[in-house]
């Protein structure tokens, strides 16, 4: 008898390429409707119904209705987790055309990973934090120190309402185009909203990329002392 948890079941699920296309399209932490979803797998509404009713059941989407319409997102930050880390190991797919080369790069410089900031952009605000202490290693996890309580008060974020989520505080996830450690966890979520929320980091339409703004520049310059442009460079 088999105790190990079922991996088959969800690679199954994943390892068919549209439905690979549909999870990694929600990637951001974004809800898409299934006309949208069919749009981006080129396929017809029947056809992504069908993948989108199976990875409900799967446990890997949940479905929310707005009126007539139902949208559709990850069903949690493992399944986040799970699909940046495939990511690591998947090979990059060929560059055939100028727009490719430039979402791949947008997405390299700064992405959301499910929630929180990863890329370029969230690996250099993680390492410049670890080298200020105001986090520090902990076997698999972070751990915020007193002086990055300060520092995380001092720039919008309720520490004690962070505690109270019912999620792991903060923890490493490896980024998959940095090769390095970006922070996660409803810390590392905190932060990345309260820069979308300040208007410092902008999400680009259609994408999971992020970019910068003059704001946000500055306001990296002065926090963490990181040098960054708006955009990666061509």
């Amino acid at each position: 008898m088999h105790t190990q948890p079922d991996i088959a079941s969800i690679a199954f699920l994943i390892g068919d390429p549209m439905r690979a296309v549909i999870l990694t399209s929600l990637l951001g932490d974004i809800a898409l409707p299934a006309s949208e979803l069919a749009a981006r797998c080129r396929l017809t509404q029947q056809t992504v119904s069908a993948h989108l009713a199976k990875l409900v059941a799967g446990g890997l989407l949940t479905v929310e209705r707005s009126g007539r319409h139902r949208y559709y997102r990850l069903a949690n930050a493992d399944v986040g987790h799970a699909l940046e880390a495939l990511q690591i190991i998947a090979p990059r797919p060929p560059v055939r055309s100028l727009r490719q080369s430039d979402e791949t790069r947008a997405l390299c410089f700064a992405r959301t990973c499910y929630d929180h900031l990863a890329g370029k952009l969230g690996s250099g605000i993680t390492q410049a934090m670890l080298q200020r202490k105001y986090l520090v290693e902990a076997e698999k996890s972070y751990t915020l120190t007193s002086e990055g309580e300060r520092w995380v008060a001092h720039i919008g974020v309720d520490v004690s309402e962070i505690r109270r989520k019912r999620r792991a505080f903060a923890f490493p996830c490896l980024d998959w185009s940095e090769r390095c450690h970006h922070l996660a966890g409803a810390l590392g979520a905190s932060i990345a909203a309260q820069w979308f929320a300040q208007g410092w980091m902008i999400r680009l339409d259609g994408s999971r990329a992020v970019r910068l703004s003059e704001a946000g520049q500055q306001g990296l310059l002065q926090e963490l002392d990181l040098h960054y442009a708006a955009s990666p460079d061509r």
